[in-house]
């Protein structure tokens, strides 16, 4: 099997702060979106990617939808940071700490109820989405690759930190001054 020219490319850090994100709202105005990378509803999020995937994170207030056009050759997924609402066309529930897998659509639907836990005033949510990689995939732990033994590979390139590291500021504010 060929490896793709990226696959085993250094790795790389970006820091992508609140000011630098594309910002969207609902059509109730009840949904905060922010675009983090990729395309969402023709709106393009400010992050660099190695393969087309999108990223987003919306707050939904209670009783309100976020109803967002999605490409048609991504996957979709919905992961509930906190609260409760609805998912998809037919309404399936989802709460805190789920994942709900969309099939596939050109829309992605989500409604917070309208009631929520007083600790989480709405509902939060991260939707996430990329191409099918049409591959196999094997994985230990936080490692995905195609085959066992570029597992092997990579669990040795990380205990020989070969894997670089993350820059000691890099989770603090950047902004340039």
């Amino acid at each position: 099997m060929a490896v793709e020219p990226e696959k085993f490319t250094a790795p790389a850090y970006q820091a992508i702060e609140g000011a630098a994100v594309t910002l969207m709202s609902s059509a109730d105005g009840g949904a905060l979106l922010r675009v983090i990378a990729g395309d969402v509803d023709g709106r393009r999020g400010p992050g660099a990617t190695r393969t087309p995937i999108t990223l987003a994170h919306a707050t939904i207030e209670p009783g309100a939808k976020l109803d967002l056009g999605w490409q048609r050759d991504h996957n979709a997924l919905v992961y509930v940071l906190a609260g409760r609402g609805t998912v998809g066309p037919a309404g399936h529930p989802v709460h805190g700490g789920q994942l709900a897998v969309l099939g596939s659509g050109d829309r992605i639907g989500i409604a917070a109820d309208r009631s929520q836990e007083s600790r989480h005033p709405g509902m939060e949510v991260l939707l996430l989405g990329g191409r099918p990689i049409r591959e196999p995939v094997f994985h230990y732990g936080p490692f995905v690759m195609n085959s066992k033994s570029e597992i092997a590979q990579a669990l040795e390139d990380y205990r020989a930190g070969r894997f670089g590291s993350i820059p000691p500021n890099a989770l603090r504010p950047h902004r340039v001054q």
